[in-house]
Formats: structure tokens, C-alpha cells, sequence
């Protein structure tokens, strides 16, 4: 085993060395340098003539170790090269006119909304436009924000202390907090820390400001969201989909949970609506139901609400419904009863008669259309990852990926047909950065049921020939590897590297229907583990150039979890082991982490009500049979499984004599997010999976 000092020094020298050639154009196998370089192009916005497409794209500023996000405007009937209209900004939306383009812009340091006018007529101005204009000039940064359909008004997102009668008065309590020598919080109750942020008893509160005569909003905007004990968005990673306008502009909805003293245990998030004058305290529209409603979208009409909702309370992976509301009556229905998938946010057609939503479906992630009255489903885009997309005037402008290409913005009609790529970014790059080619493949799980993966071939595939393999295993649990395309686990930068991928989606994936989903709860170690087992064993009967002598498992969080308890169980077929952010002590992990609902449900209660439910599956009980060298990555600003559970792992493999290195980034969250982190993440991964793949690290232990 390396002295801890001589392995800190390969940490730190490594960082520099890697930066070298991130610009190389010469035709290569893909890998990290090639990751985090690609221009990533996101969020696509139809003009409302269906003209025009907007979007954002971060490119990568190395040096400065951070992404810069610009906004390019796209005439898809001239086609041609899209036009950079902003060189700094975000979540661009049209103006219902149709000729200004507004987006989130810094000014002087704070986030604000600017409009951009780039003329009028049949032909907008794209490189000769004026310059943008400032429109609010908030003391806080906008979190988020929504034109009304007349485009006169427009809802705010700010985090705000709830007593607070403006937005004033909250900067005046965050400076004078900055200014105070004392550094100590005290706290009543839970959330203490979320995500990756310790709580400041600030909230996300919901806004309305009306635009004057000049185009500008006041400083000080109208709350909506009065008297709520919530974040509206949601946090920490809810958006403008979880508040609407009435197509009337005179109503506002959106979701929220109630805080209180339950907050980190409950999923019962409402729907509520409130008048756009703020006059009155807002109305909670589904109380009835005690699990999550979110994402309201009312019908053209205005007499229907539409929105998600669960069924099981406490439960963050239920399937979502589709609920039709009648807003006069008050009476609700599911519309898509028969569809046993769970879809994301809804969009609503001019018409009202279909509704579009995003689903995982075994292995893909497509586009779907719904119809309004009868429920009946049809999938409009299949192949890929659908990640983002824009209805207007008959059209549906997509943000779309898949194993082997990065996001690009695709154009159909409003029934999927005639599917056109327009835009090309990273051309010369996706060209010259050769990947593997992959396919799925199904086998017998457990209980005999069908489970699905797939396979990676790596870079300069020879038929014949065998090939080391990554053995990959996804987080959630409630999750799957699809077919998309990935910045954190992306098979491809292992295959660019000579690895064979394999994956495998077992009980408790998303897509394969929500009894599928369901039944790993309780059961962490059971079912997903015998599928993982038969998912490897058919692999290799079926892919004769995976080397079964030389595999690796890898895992974050959920699937860190799974390697550590492989590492005790199940550790024969593997040489190595990369645990990312694994939960490594079931009962710690309860009283560390921060949104409980998960724990207690995929637990059946709380650790002190049902202790055996926690060491049922749980992996530091094992750890006398731990043999694998072991890599552990683990994040100081990682609160949903905290860092103190990649410290005990590491600490047990040194304490038992097994070959193993910790890394640790203090400034990333469950994600390794920045540039040069990134970087050195894969460089680390990568040569441990070399080490003990090419006979170097059974050499290094004296076999």
C-alpha cells in the first residue's frame, strides 16, 4: 500500500498535467478532456409564431474552472448558423409579441431580468439588434420568473425572509449578517442543511410585478405567495413549471409543501391558486390528497386545471398521474389511468385537447402526447433522451441526446413527424472523438421477470478480442441508464479508455412500470442484487469480448450504496471498486442525511421504531469480508449522504490492510460539478480501474 503522503502527491500533481491539449482536434478515443469541452445546449423556446428558436448554451471557460452560459436565437425557416444574441445569460422566454426575448442576466453582481428587442416585422434583427435593457432592479437575485399570456405582467421568484414586508428588508438582514463577527446559528427544527446549502431561514417566495409604460418593473414586487411556510419553487431543484397564469392572467397557481415541523418527512406538496392582485390569501385547491401535486397547467379555456399528482404519501418516487380539475366544481379525475409510466412536467396545446409530457420508457426517455379527454397515450420521439422541449403554433422544438451524441435541438410537427435536427454543435468534436458503439439487451432477473441493460463495446473494438469491463451501477435507486447522454457517469469516456460498459436497469429502475419501480423498497439488497448477479452472468454468455477476469464495479450514491454491499457479498467477480458518495452505515445515514421521507419509506419507518429494517441490508456489517481494493470518492458539501460515510468506508479498508485511496473535492456537492474537478475525477477513476485491470495492482500486492 502507497504511504498516505506519496498518494496526496499524485492527487495533487495530477490536476495540472491534465489540462494539457483540452483543444485537440486529431481523431482519438473520447474522453474527459472531450467531456467537459462540449457545448451544452439546453432549454428550447418557440416564438410564438414558431419561427424563431431561442436556447441556451454553457461552454467552458478551463482556466477560469467554470461554464459561461450564452443565448443563441436560431431562424429555423432560413436555417444557417444560430446567432449568439447574449454572451452572458439564462432561461431566455419570448414575449408574446414575438420580437423581444427576455432572460436572466448578472447586474453589478445580482441576478436581474433583461429585454432584449430585435425589431419587428417578418424578420427579426438577430445580428443588428439593440442592446438589452435592464428591466428590474431587485435587491435580490431572481430565482425565477413567467410573462402572463399578455405579456403586461410577470411572476418573480425570490428567497426572502417570510417576515420581511420587501425585498429591502431582506438584503438589510443578509448585510448585516455578513457584517456580524459571530458566526453561530441556532436552530428549532429541520431542514438545518439541504442538498448542499445549510438553511438561513430564508424562503422561495412567489411574486407578480407589472411592467410601466417605459417596459421597466418596480424594485419592489407584489407577494402572491402570503402567509405560505414553503419554497415556491420547490427546493433545491424546482423551476418555473411549478407556477402557471390563467390564460386570462387574473389567476396564478402554483405548488408548494408546507413546511412547519415535518418538512424533511413529508412529500405532500398542494396545488394552490391565488388572484394576480395579490388581494387575497392564496387556496389550496388539493388537500384531499396527502402525496404530492405539483406542476399546474390550466386549459386554454381556463375551465380545467391540469397536474401531477401521487397517490402514496411520503414517497418521492410514486407514479405521477395525470389529474384533470374542474375549476368551477372543484371535481378531479385521473385522465391516463392505463398508462404505467410517470411522467415530468406537462405542456398544453393551443387547442386544450393534448397535453405533451416526458417519460422514462424501458431504456429511453421520449416525448408523449396525451390526449385530453380520453387519456389515450401516444409517443411521438422515441429513441433517446427527450430533455427539454417547446409547443408552438403546431411545432415542437426538442432538446434531444442520446449514448453517443450531446444535446442538440431537433424540429417536428405537434404529432412527431418529420423529426429535423437543427442545430449542430460540437460537430467537429463528436467527429473527431471516437466512441463505442452500444446496444441493450434483456435476461431473467429476479422472480424470473425481465430485466434490461446494455452493453458498450469500447473504442477500436476487435472482433475476437476481450476487453476489461466497467461494471456500472446507477443511483437513485429509483432511477435507470438510459439512453442519453451524461456529464457525470458517461460509459463512453470508459470505453474511450478500452473499457467494455456494462449496465443493467434492475428492480427498482424507472420505466419498466411502477410495481417494477416499487419493489426495491425494503428490499436494497435483495432483488437488485440478484439482478445485478443474473444481469452479469448474461452479459458474459452473451458478449464473448468481456473479460470476466478483469471487470471493475462502479457507483454513486444509490449505486454506491449497492458496491459496498457487494464489496461484503458479492466481491469475487470484481479486481476493483469505485464507491462515489455510497451510503456505507444504513442507521448513520438516517440521522445525517437530510430528506427523511426517503429513508423511512425505503426503510418501512424509522430506525428506532424498526432497527432491523436498517441492518437488514446494511453494509458496514460486512465489512469482515471485505477484500476488493476499494477507491472512495466522497464530497465535503455532500448533504444528502454526508461525507462522514466515505470517511468510515475508507477507514474500515485501511484498518483491514486493503488497497484503497480516498479522494475528496471540499467544494462539490453530491455531483462533481466544475470543470477541473470533473477532470480529475475520471483521471483518478480511470487509473484505478487501469491498475487493477492490467495485472500492475495484483503485482503491486505481491500476487
Amino acid at each position: 500500500m502507497k504511504p498516505l503522503f506519496a498518494a496526496l502527491a499524485l492527487g495533487l500533481l495530477a490536476t495540472p498535467a491534465l489540462a494539457v491539449d483540452l483543444e485537440t482536434h486529431a481523431p482519438h478515443p473520447f474522453n474527459v478532456r472531450d467531456l467537459v469541452m462540449m457545448d451544452r445546449v439546453s432549454d428550447p423556446q418557440l416564438s410564438p409564431d414558431g419561427r424563431y428558436a431561442a436556447f441556451g448554451v454553457r461552454s467552458t471557460d478551463y482556466a477560469a474552472n467554470k461554464g459561461i452560459n450564452a443565448i443563441y436565437v436560431l431562424d429555423l425557416k432560413k436555417g444557417g448558423a444560430p446567432v449568439k444574441v447574449a454572451d452572458k445569460g439564462s432561461s431566455a422566454r419570448w414575449a408574446p409579441d414575438g420580437y423581444g426575448l427576455y432572460y436572466v442576466a448578472s447586474a453589478d453582481g445580482v441576478a436581474q431580468l433583461w429585454r432584449l428587442d430585435l425589431g419587428t416585422g417578418d424578420n427579426l434583427d438577430l445580428a443588428g439588434h439593440k442592446a438589452a435593457v435592464q428591466v428590474s432592479h431587485g435587491s435580490l437575485d431572481l430565482g425565477g420568473y413567467k410573462l402572463s399570456p399578455d405579456g403586461k405582467s410577470v411572476l418573480l421568484s425570490y428567497e426572502v425572509y417570510t417576515d420581511c414586508a420587501d425585498l429591502a428588508c431582506t438584503k438589510e438582514r443578509i448585510d448585516g449578517r455578513a457584517k456580524n463577527k459571530a458566526t453561530g446559528t441556532v436552530y428549532n427544527k429541520l431542514f438545518v442543511r439541504h442538498w448542499d446549502a445549510w438553511s438561513d431561514g430564508r424562503r422561495n417566495q412567489l411574486f407578480i410585478a407589472r411592467f410601466d409604460g417605459t417596459g421597466m418593473l418596480p424594485a419592489e414586487p407584489t407577494l402572491l405567495s402570503r402567509g405560505i411556510d414553503g419554497d415556491v419553487p420547490s427546493k433545491p431543484f424546482g423551476d418555473e413549471s411549478e407556477f402557471a397564469f390563467s390564460p386570462d392572467g387574473r389567476t396564478v397557481y402554483f405548488d408548494v409543501r408546507i413546511a412547519g415541523s415535518s418538512e424533511p418527512w413529508s412529500t405532500n406538496f398542494d396545488v394552490y391558486r391565488v388572484p394576480a392582485d395579490g388581494l387575497a390569501a392564496p387556496q389550496n385547491l388539493t388537500a384531499a390528497n396527502k402525496a404530492w401535486d405539483a406542476y399546474p397547467v390550466p386549459s386554454p379555456d381556463g375551465k380545467t386545471l391540469y397536474y401531477l399528482a401521487m397517490k402514496k404519501p411520503a414517497f418521492e418516487a410514486d407514479r405521477f398521474a395525470v389529474m384533470a380539475m374542474d375549476l368551477q366544481s372543484g371535481a378531479t379525475h385521473e385522465i391516463d389511468p392505463q398508462w404505467d409510466r410517470s411522467p415530468g412536467a406537462l405542456t398544453i396545446a393551443s387547442d386544450g385537447r393534448t397535453l405533451y409530457a416526458t417519460a422514462d420508457e424501458e431504456g429511453q426517455h421520449p416525448l408523449f402526447a396525451i390526449d385530453a379527454a380520453s387519456g389515450k397515450v401516444s409517443k411521438l420521439v422515441g429513441e433517446g433522451a427527450v430533455g427539454g422541449y417547446s409547443l408552438q403554433n403546431g411545432k415542437l422544438l426538442l432538446a434531444r441526446d442520446d449514448l453517443k451524441r450531446p444535446v442538440d435541438l431537433y424540429l417536428t410537427d405537434a404529432r412527431g413527424h418529420g423529426l429535423k435536427q437543427v442545430t449542430h454543435f460540437n460537430a467537429k468534436r463528436l467527429k473527431n472523438a471516437k466512441m463505442g458503439d452500444f446496444e441493450f439487451f434483456t435476461f431473467k432477473g429476479w422472480n424470473n421477470e425481465q430485466v434490461q441493460g446494455y452493453v458498450v463495446k469500447p473504442v477500436g473494438y476487435k472482433r475476437g478480442q476481450k476487453y476489461p469491463v466497467a461494471f456500472i451501477i446507477h443511483g437513485g435507486p429509483q432511477g435507470a441508464m438510459t439512453n442519453d447522454w451524461s456529464y457525470r457517469w458517461n460509459p463512453q469516456t470508459y470505453a474511450g479508455q478500452g473499457f467494455a460498459v456494462v449496465t443493467v436497469n434492475f428492480h427498482g429502475s424507472t420505466g419498466y412500470g411502477q410495481a417494477f419501480t416499487d419493489s426495491i423498497s425494503g428490499d436494497w439488497g435483495g432483488k437488485p442484487l440478484e439482478d445485478l448477479k443474473a444481469g452479469w452472468k448474461a452479459a458474459l454468455d452473451k458478449y464473448s469480448f468481456l473479460d470476466a477476469d478483469n471487470a471493475c464495479a462502479l457507483g454513486a450514491s444509490y449505486g454506491g450504496y449497492m458496491v459496498y454491499w457487494i464489496a461484503g457479498v458479492w466481491n469475487e467477480p470484481w479486481k476493483c471498486l469505485v464507491d462515489h458518495d455510497g451510503v456505507f452505515d444504513a442507521r448513520m445515514m438516517y440521522y445525517a442525511t437530510e430528506e427523511l421521507w426517503f429513508e423511512e419509506k425505503e426503510n418501512g419507518g424509522t430506525p428506532f421504531e424498526h432497527p432491523e429494517n436498517y441492518e437488514r441490508f446494511n453494509p458496514i456489517d460486512h465489512v469482515k469480508d471485505w477484500r476488493v481494493p476499494t477507491l472512495v470518492v466522497h464530497s465535503g458539501h455532500d448533504f444528502r449522504i454526508p461525507i462522514t460515510q466515505g470517511l468510515g468506508a475508507f477507514t474500515a479498508l485501511q484498518r483491514r490492510g486493503i488497497p484503497s485511496e480516498f479522494l475528496t473535492f471540499p467544494d462539490e456537492n453530491h455531483w462533481v460539478l466544475k470543470p477541473q474537478n470533473s477532470v480529475m475525477w475520471h483521471e483518478t477513476v480511470n487509473a484505478w480501474l487501469k491498475r487493477w485491470t492490467s495485472g500492475q495492482g495484483e503485482a503491486a500486492r505481491g500476487h
